[in-house]
């Protein structure tokens, strides 16, 4: 696969395995990230999701929480949150683990509206959220399936790409949200984890300090992205 520098634009030749890789120009020496193509959106929403169980097939969303990270740096006046009434009741597990029980949702919209209201607030941002690629995504992808909402594609990153970029991918390195809070230092004093509200706000810091260590530029280039949907109607 070939790919301009991004200083003198010659067209440099390397493998789709090399995507997240710090190579160096053999021409003029600039140092970057390899990646599959050469991405110039600099519009991001970090997001996370809470839900009634772990089956994208079965559960639902009972909560969604964003902020957007725009022109590297976290814009923390940008925020959604939202409640979401699913068509059971939450169980009691679930309730000790996020604190979310019946009495938070029970004037909530359903997920689907939620899910389009989302949609609408992010917008053609690309889409990042930890562990997304085998959960969040897989949830988006769900509730439109469910509800027969018409849907558009979406670029989304899964931040444990960063992580491994960062922090390499040896057997028994943790890449968890968790693992990340204490390598990177975050203060979450006062933050309740597993609430999308609380989680969207370390995910964000995580992010920025990732982004910033990596020396990534502002459109996230050399990060691996895979496609997420949203239903119709919000870009």
């Amino acid at each position: 696969m070939k790919l301009p520098c991004p200083a003198c634009q010659r067209d440099l030749v390397g493998k789709k395995s090399s995507v997240g890789t710090r190579v160096a120009c053999p021409d003029c020496h600039h140092s970057f990230y390899w990646s599959d193509r050469h991405h110039t959106g600099e519009s991001f929403v970090v997001y996370d999701l809470e839900t009634t169980g772990l089956d994208p097939e079965r559960e639902e969303v009972i909560q969604i929480a964003a902020m957007r990270f725009s022109s590297g740096r976290l814009c923390r006046e940008e925020t959604f949150a939202s409640f979401a009434k699913p068509r059971r009741p939450i169980s009691a597990f679930i309730e000790s683990y996020t604190g979310i029980g019946d009495r938070h949702v029970k004037d909530a919209p359903r997920p689907e509206e939620v899910l389009c209201r989302f949609a609408a607030w992010a917008g053609d941002a690309t889409l990042i959220a930890h562990n997304g690629l085998r959960f969040d995504s897989k949830f988006l992808a769900a509730t439109c399936r469910r509800h027969r909402l018409p849907t558009r594609e979406v670029q989304s990153i899964d931040s444990i790409h960063l992580s491994k970029m960062l922090f390499g991918k040896a057997r028994g390195t943790g890449h968890s949200l968790d693992h990340l809070v204490s390598r990177l230092s975050i203060d979450h004093d006062g933050v309740r984890r597993h609430d999308a509200r609380g989680d969207v706000e370390i995910l964000g810091r995580a992010v920025a300090d990732l982004w910033q260590r990596l020396g990534l530029d502002r459109a996230f280039n050399g990060v691996r992205r895979h496609d997420a949907s949203l239903p119709l109607g919000g870009g």
